[in-house]
């Protein structure tokens, strides 16, 4: 049987755009975040057995340089790179750690010091892991680069045509993240702007205007996780939030089934999601504040569906609603998510699990979400994982 697994810290950064803070490299962007995540839990770092550090632009070994500004006590330190996914790939496998019985202490870390401007290939001599991704879209859509706006823009085009969706549903979903993040002092962006403003941005891909794209971001998050055992012996249960349920999926053959929703992996997200699901014993109707992998508008309005929060094609409606802010059924990204909060790669999901602690713990402010039992956390790489993850509060 595998072992309960908890949260007992976690920490971030704020997220900043690129090259902002002077003299701000990764080793001091971790050393931020860890030692947060660290006080948080009430530990040392010669406590921690095992780290799991993800980034995706750097040299190798850079997860060792990060986690040596934390200690050196020789633990392993394993360097994650899974895309945009990267962040809860690190926390998916410090969790799976726990769950076997390998530490009972281990540390998620991620990080990313990013260029300005859209996302670009780094090594140009040889495959691209995404090449067939884009060629299969490049079969069914006109062809944009940068590839990753085309790419969610036209599953959202796609949307549109199948089930109605209009431009202003978009709209709207950029509107609720950046007001949410209005009350988040970790966020990139802090600014609040009407439906008009976000309408009357710059289009980037039609239907997204650039209100509805999250930017590159430097940043960086923690977490620490432990396992029961490890939270009794530190008097850890008042703060300690258990993961009920995790999956990570990669393509299924369905990616290149002819759908532009499937490319920017709606499939996957569903399979992670009944996964989690079946785990946790809960379903969708059961969680307060869902923190997802916003990356444009589109995405948002996909995962709806994807994560059951409604039926296929029906999330159109679900945004109309206003039931996935404050005062609806869910809160979803109240930290603002990507599109406000920023998106420095490998510390986005840990960015997501922090938020979600925090809302759990009843310790969000003035983001804080009523009656929080349950949270649901999403993100996703494309070339591809999908990582979901649900908390709940540990009993007392």
């Amino acid at each position: 049987m595998a072992n309960k697994v908890y949260v007992v810290g976690v920490g971030m950064t704020k997220f900043e755009k690129p090259g902002r803070r002077e003299g701000w490299d990764y080793p001091q962007m971790a050393k931020e975040s860890g030692t947060k995540a660290l006080e948080d839990a009430g530990i040392s770092f010669d406590e921690v057995r095992q780290a799991y550090v993800g980034y995706v632009y750097g040299e190798s070994t850079s997860g060792q340089r990060a986690v040596y500004e934390l200690g050196m006590t020789g633990i392993p330190v394993v360097n994650v790179n899974n895309n945009c996914s990267t962040g809860s790939t690190a926390l998916y496998l410090a969790a799976e750690a726990i769950r076997g019985g390998r530490a009972d202490c281990a540390l998620a870390l991620g990080f990313e010091k990013m260029q300005p401007g859209s996302l670009g290939s780094t090594y140009d001599d040889r495959e691209q892991p995404m090449g067939r991704h884009i060629q299969a879209l490049a079969e069914i859509s006109e062809v944009l680069f940068p590839p990753a706006p085309w790419m969610f823009g036209a599953a959202g085009r796609e949307h549109m045509k199948t089930y109605g969706t209009t431009a202003e549903h978009f709209a709207k979903i950029g509107e609720k993240n950046h007001r949410h993040s209005v009350n988040n002092p970790y966020a990139q962006f802090q600014d609040s702007y009407s439906l008009q403003d976000i309408l009357d941005s710059r289009m980037i891909y039609d239907p997204l205007t650039k209100l509805q794209c999250s930017p590159t971001s430097d940043g960086s998050g923690a977490a620490i996780l432990a396992s029961e055992s490890f939270v009794d012996s530190h008097g850890l249960a008042g703060q300690a939030v258990e993961i009920v349920g995790q999956a990570m999926t990669t393509d299924f053959a369905s990616t290149f089934d002819g759908t532009a929703k499937n490319i920017i992996g709606y499939d996957m997200n569903v399979q992670a999601a009944r996964q989690v699901y079946d785990q946790a014993g809960l379903g969708a109707e059961d969680f307060q504040a869902i923190e997802l992998h916003d990356c444009f508008s589109a995405n948002e309005l996909l995962l709806y569906e994807a994560l059951g929060l409604c039926a296929e094609g029906e999330a159109g409606k679900l945004v109309d609603s206003g039931d996935t802010t404050y005062g609806g059924k869910w809160v979803v990204n109240p930290s603002g998510g990507l599109i406000s909060k920023g998106h420095p790669l490998g510390a986005t999901g840990l960015a997501q699990c922090a938020e979600l602690t925090w809302q759990l713990r009843g310790t969000a402010d003035k983001r804080q979400v009523d009656g929080v039992q349950a949270a649901l956390q999403h993100n996703i790489g494309l070339g591809g994982a999908a990582v979901v993850t649900a908390y709940q509060r540990a009993e007392r």
